[in-house]
């Protein structure tokens, strides 16, 4: 077998692209020759790929996949450079097939995710998955993140908002499942996704968060000559109000549900009553709310600007 030197990794990492350990282990596997090591990158779908990995990929879609039962379901978000991109069917297909292995894995993070066999393919891990399909579609894309839900007494609701834009999963435990109960739980689910909340209920609120609010809402009145020289108890009561109607926009069973008739009846209302009319135990244990490229930097450069940069 023919030693493959630092100079040979690196000749053919400048003539492919790829890291600088694909190359390493394609010159292990092919004897230290050149024109097989390329082929054997292509082939697993790493040439090319490494040259995009620099390129902000903060578009994409959200996807969900659930078992047969309804009772386990996971939300994956895959990102492209470009809502082009992320739109096209062979994207889609490949986050839809992402959706289906993050169902069934058993890996606690996205290493342990990457690491693992691809089932569709299980000669290639799912990173090297990954990057066969950055050479295919010509744009740097990454798996950013999944999390799985799983109920066995009750179901999983799953509800995708805007063409993949958000998707959101629901946790029902309930001891009766009918399609009023499904359409409620989904009616949930669509409320996560319009309305944001950052949790389910005032149980999860810890108590520093809310003493934090009440010490910013203390600074903001005695920065207020007219509201500070109010009553003590007068002013305890307008924080504690104040910090009720903050729990009403951040807890989802708190807020008021968007389809109410008479403006009023919050999520938590709505649940109760399509529990009772269907005799029915139903606690709405979680949520899940995932939003495209949340948090993430986001590439601004117009067309215009994107070719002549390439030209030039």
């Amino acid at each position: 077998m023919a030693a493959v030197t630092a100079a040979m990794v690196k000749e053919l990492r400048e003539m492919t692209g790829a890291g600088m350990m694909d190359c390493k282990k394609a010159l292990a596997a092919t004897d230290g020759d050149m024109d097989k090591a390329v082929e054997f990158l292509r082939e697993k779908g790493l040439a090319g790929a490494a040259k995009k990995a620099g390129r902000i990929a903060a578009e994409g879609i959200v996807d969900t996949a659930l078992t047969a039962d309804g009772k386990k379901a996971v939300v994956v978000e895959v990102n492209a450079e470009t809502d082009f991109v992320a739109k096209n069917d062979v994207f889609k297909s490949y986050v839809a097939d992402v959706a289906a292995q993050a169902l069934t894995t058993s890996a606690k993070d996205m290493d342990e995710f990457f690491a693992e066999k691809w089932a569709k393919d299980e000669t290639l891990t799912v990173k090297e998955a990954l990057s066969a399909q950055i050479s295919v579609i010509g744009e740097n894309m990454n798996i950013r993140r999944f999390e799985q839900v799983a109920e066995e007494n009750g179901f999983v609701a799953s509800y995708i908002h805007a063409g993949g834009k958000i998707g959101v999963l629901v946790d029902v435990e309930t001891d009766v499942v009918n399609d009023d109960i499904k359409e409620m739980a989904k009616n949930v689910a669509m409320q996560a996704a319009a309305l944001k909340p950052v949790y389910t209920s005032r149980d999860e609120v810890s108590a520093d968060y809310i003493e934090h609010e009440k010490a910013i809402l203390m600074a903001q009145i005695q920065n207020d000559p007219k509201e500070s020289s109010k009553p003590e108890n007068v002013i305890a009561g307008m924080i504690q109000g104040r910090v009720n109607k903050e729990l009403k926009e951040i807890c989802l069973l708190d807020q008021v549900y968007v389809k109410a008739e008479d403006g009023k009846q919050s999520v938590a209302q709505y649940v109760a009553q399509v529990a009772k009319a269907n005799g029915a135990n139903i606690t709405i244990k979680k949520f899940v709310r995932f939003e495209t490229g949340e948090g993430m930097e986001k590439k601004n450069e117009d067309f215009a600007a994107e070719v002549a940069a390439q030209m030039a």
